[in-house]
């Protein structure tokens, strides 16, 4: 599990526990600039969760944490349960989305809606 906070410039993604371990990353920052949007779709992180190939993390269970290429694109996640993910759309950014799970998934994804504009 991670924790998604807004801040004034930027958006910060901590990972909790050992998934610190597991996504081999403790904290990502992005720019607000960078992020296109945030949304919550349990059905689409089940399809897509176990496609693709590793680039570094793990894939153990219910667990998917770490860097994917998934078409063509890279893509960060950090899921034990796909009900509890938000999905944040990037631009010009290593990462084309973070897929990762968090306590409100909806109050998430609606703060970070918020500072981008993407209501």
């Amino acid at each position: 599990m991670a924790t998604i906070d807004v801040g004034e410039h930027d958006l910060y993604v901590e990972m909790k526990g050992i998934d610190k371990v597991w996504s081999l990353h403790s904290k990502l920052e992005i720019p607000l600039v960078h992020v296109a949007g945030a949304r919550v779709d349990p059905a689409a992180v089940q399809a897509a969760a176990f496609t693709g190939v590793k680039a570094g993390g793990a894939r153990v269970g219910h667990l998917i944490a770490g860097t994917f290429r998934q078409e063509d694109e890279w893509v960060f996640w950090d899921v034990h349960d796909a009900a509890k993910t938000v999905i944040v759309d990037l631009h010009d950014e290593r990462y084309a989305r973070l897929v990762v799970e968090v306590e409100e998934p909806v109050a998430t994804a609606a703060a970070v809606n918020r500072a981008v504009g993407a209501d």
